[in-house]
């Protein structure tokens, strides 16, 4: 039995894309609640903050986790605002793959140019959801030139024949290029790499809210991604501090290597003044609710109790 791959996968989007709508459509579909959410209705699954439920928007990055296929997936919702960029970008480094959600009505805005820029510094593999293609707009063929233009070369339809495809994908990269010389098409094996190297960036268009292409989006993250190499040591990166309704400090982090077990002591330094405390909790979110972990594996993500002297980053 092949084992279960671990990927942290953010969402990203400009405001009023539809991405928290997607989030939930990939959870609907994915099995993790039973009715899909909406933030127009102020139900979403994702968005928790009394806040956040006031204004429609996710201003605190959550987390959910859900199986696609064989890969067991830490989803992190990220805020769309410009206000809160601060915040995505810290997200940013724990990430695996990111997927970016595009207005089928409005194109590339702004700020999805602005989020390109940082998923390119952090050098995140990313899969493009072209949201809302039920509503009227430039069509299928006019938004991915856009992308091609505006953002860089790489957008690549995964809804079209595949001999089509498989033409773009070859432009895209040599060594993809090369294979279709030699072999007249391309297969997962080959495509896994160049999508990681962001070279390809794998394009389904859909409506989110009528749950369109959003299972040939799970499907693509099961099938185009790969696991992070873990490391032997233990390490963890820490993207998030927050607190939990008790009060009790969370400090979120993505393990890079080795495990964490509840109970261990953990070091670091702050301002050249070594620091040692105990990782009392080890939490696995899903939305709201947590379920306590005795261990942390390398690639999950999951909030610390215990620790005052951490910080983001």
């Amino acid at each position: 039995m092949e084992k279960t791959k671990k990927l942290a996968v953010g969402i990203l989007a400009h405001v009023d894309a539809g991405k928290t709508t997607l989030a939930e459509g990939i959870l609907y579909k994915t099995g993790q609640i039973r009715k899909a959410g909406r933030v127009d209705h102020k139900d979403a699954f994702l968005d928790t903050d009394t806040l956040e439920k006031a204004r429609g928007i996710t201003i605190f990055s959550k987390q959910a986790l859900l199986m696609a296929g064989n890969t067991g997936i830490t989803l992190l919702d990220t805020p769309g605002h410009v206000d809160f960029s601060t915040e995505t970008e810290r997200t940013l480094q724990v990430l695996d793959y990111a997927v970016l959600v595009v207005s089928g009505t409005d194109g590339v805005q702004s700020h999805t140019e602005t989020l390109w820029r940082l998923l390119r510094r952090y050098h995140v593999p990313t899969f493009v959801f072209v949201n809302k293609m039920d509503l009227p707009g430039p069509g299928r063929e006019a938004l991915l030139t856009q992308l091609n233009r505006r953002l860089g070369d790489g957008f690549v339809d995964f809804g079209a024949e595949q001999a089509d495809r498989d033409e773009a994908l070859a432009l895209c990269d040599e060594r993809l290029m090369e294979t279709m010389l030699d072999r007249g098409s391309l297969t997962d094996t080959n495509l896994i790499p160049a999508i990681a190297r962001r070279h390809v960036f794998p394009c389904w268009f859909g409506s989110a809210l009528k749950l369109q292409g959003v299972d040939a989006l799970v499907e693509g993250l099961d099938r185009y991604t790969r696991p992070a190499p873990a490391l032997e040591a233990f390490g963890a990166k820490v993207f998030k501090v927050s607190q939990d309704e008790q009060g009790n400090r969370l400090t979120w982090l993505r393990v890079t290597g080795g495990a964490l077990k509840v109970k261990a002591q953990l070091t670091g330094e702050v301002d050249g003044e070594p620091w040692a405390e105990k990782a009392n909790q080890l939490r696995l979110y899903s939305g709201e609710k947590f379920t306590p972990l005795e261990e942390a594996q390398a690639g999950t993500v999951c909030a610390v109790t215990g620790l005052t002297r951490t910080w983001p980053g």
